[in-house]
């Protein structure tokens, strides 16, 4: 029902671990993390508090370093990578948090021109453009102006998913992108999710939220005593 294998076959892996082992500072994580996400995948990370989910999903945007093993991302060497390869990584990824992230003295304007300006763009005409592309997506055109305490928290987190979408990036990771909704907004934000990954762009989520895997079956990695297995879709009975 929800396949976006035509997107994955026949292409070069956009995530690529082999035999990759991850520290936080000096605590081991997890050790021998072999896997590859094609383009246009979908991917739930999934494991108990303290798995290592979250700190796997940092390193595929350089806030956990790596130093074993082979790890690329979209053929970026994560192993090598300095402040400039990091600052060139997250231009290319969507980052979803949990508790949204927005700056809070910003419009929803505000908060994605300042994205936007960072990471690059200069004119004027383009940058409203493609805010309004991406409000439009997430449907949040009337939510222009508004800051983000006049926001529910679907619409907050429907705006760190514009954001996320600004640069047009082939991959994003959400960690816990709905621990904070109610049950009818975390399934409005997985709808959008998977629309998102039915595009074509690759989508990893760190997630509790075993319903809505039952609802939105797609593949599954699992944080289990320092190794990240591979599990079975769930599927709705």
């Amino acid at each position: 029902m929800f396949s976006n294998l035509k997107y994955a076959m026949n292409t070069a892996p956009i995530i690529h671990f082999r035999d990759v082992t991850v520290y936080q500072n000096d605590t081991l994580i997890l050790s021998n993390v072999t896997f590859d996400v094609k383009a246009g995948e979908f991917v739930y990370l999934i494991g108990k508090t303290g798995s290592g989910k979250s700190t796997l999903l940092k390193s595929l945007y350089g806030e956990v370093p790596l130093k074993s093993g082979s790890a690329t991302i979209q053929g970026v060497d994560l192993l090598h990578l300095n402040r400039k390869k990091t600052l060139a990584l997250r231009r290319n990824l969507g980052i979803i948090f949990q508790d949204f992230q927005l700056l809070t003295d910003r419009t929803v304007e505000d908060n994605l021109i300042f994205v936007l300006r960072a990471t690059g763009w200069k004119k004027k005409s383009l940058i409203n453009q493609r805010i309004d592309e991406v409000l439009k997506k997430v449907e949040l055109s009337d939510k222009r102006k508004k800051m983000p305490h006049q926001l529910s928290g679907g619409e907050q987190q429907r705006c760190a998913i514009a954001r996320a979408l600004l640069n047009d990036p082939e991959l994003i990771v959400a960690d816990e992108p709905t621990g904070n909704l109610d049950p009818f907004t975390t399934e409005d934000i997985m709808k959008l999710l998977v629309d998102i990954s039915q595009s074509g762009k690759t989508v990893v989520v760190a997630t509790h939220d075993y319903e809505m895997m039952h609802k939105f079956p797609f593949r599954i990695l699992r944080c289990d005593n320092q190794e990240v297995k591979e599990l079975a879709p769930f599927k709705d009975e």
